[in-house]
């Protein structure tokens, strides 16, 4: 190939495309339990999170409800990835060789959120939330129906592998992903850059800025308990049982159990199995599972 910038252009042009298709042909597996929410600064601050609402009669006027505003901040992160094409392969017409290499930077690109998602998740037991907690703790403050604070548990304790129930039927989610710049595929192969100049090498590479935050602490129940049935049981019963400020009901109602390789055959047994020990499976199809690579 004849290196000037028509070339190149169409060089370019043929690597975005192996790009953005195998990007385009990832779908994340984190979808029902992240809330997905645009950045337009360098970081954002979610006041509202950990505040409640409900309705009662109206009679008089209307009571305003004073929402408790938190000061949680998810501060953006940019991440990037490149790789080189020699100028010698594009003289020598090799570069269709490199196709697969821009393919794999696209499916890296979209699966990287679900990375910073399976990080945050499993990263709950050490890293605090909106009200200064472990995102997994047996303390999180809440004020009971009398009005004094009380601690409440979404952590079932434990030392082995850890096992996450989940709400995913609200309009808030456990986690938070935040994106301030989307995955871009972009070029330094003008002659006079310094790589092609210095090094003869065309770089190729893309980059993004976001992050990954904690939503409500109510809406996942971690274990690190063996993943039996009674256990479920029980991590099932503690997250609908809860409450908010003023013994406020939340409605809370589990819907997906997320667990690594390792948990899937305890994990299909305990929700998909028709019976159990010859008896019927009081628990089959009570949940989703989701069986995730990532943790």
């Amino acid at each position: 190939m004849i290196i000037n910038r028509t070339n190149l252009q169409n060089l370019f042009t043929g690597y975005k495309a192996s790009f953005q298709n195998a990007f385009a042909g990832i779908t994340p597996d984190f979808t029902p339990f992240v809330l997905d929410v645009p950045s337009t600064t360098s970081q954002e601050t979610y006041p509202w999170l950990g505040s409640t609402t409900s309705f009662r009669e109206w009679l008089g006027d209307r009571v305003i409800q004073n929402l408790k505003v938190h000061d949680y901040t998810i501060k953006n992160r940019t991440f990037e990835n490149t790789v080189g094409v020699p100028r010698e392969s594009i003289e020598d017409d090799s570069f269709g060789v490199f196709n697969p290499m821009m393919s794999q930077l696209g499916q890296d690109a979209a699966n990287h959120p679900a990375l910073l998602v399976y990080e945050m998740l499993a990263a709950g037991f050490s890293r605090v939330c909106y009200d200064g907690q472990f995102f997994f703790d047996t303390d999180h403050p809440v004020i009971n129906a009398a009005g004094a604070e009380v601690s409440v548990s979404n952590f079932q304790g434990g030392v082995g592998t850890a096992w996450y129930l989940l709400d995913t039927s609200r309009v808030m989610k456990p986690l938070i992903l935040q994106r301030r710049k989307n995955y871009n595929f972009v070029s330094l192969d003008r002659e006079t850059d310094e790589n092609v100049f210095m090094r003869k090498e065309f770089v190729y590479g893309t980059d993004a800025r976001l992050n990954v935050g904690y939503g409500l602490w109510q809406l996942a129940y971690a274990s690190k308990q063996d993943l039996i049935a009674d256990n479920f049981n029980a991590a099932y019963a503690a997250m609908q049982g809860m409450t908010g400020d003023k013994g406020k009901k939340l409605g809370i109602k589990p819907t997906l159990l997320v667990v690594p390789p390792t948990l899937r055959s305890q994990a299909l047994h305990i929700l998909n199995a028709e019976q159990v020990n010859g008896t019927t499976n009081i628990n089959r199809n009570a949940v989703d599972v989701l069986v995730t690579p990532w943790l």
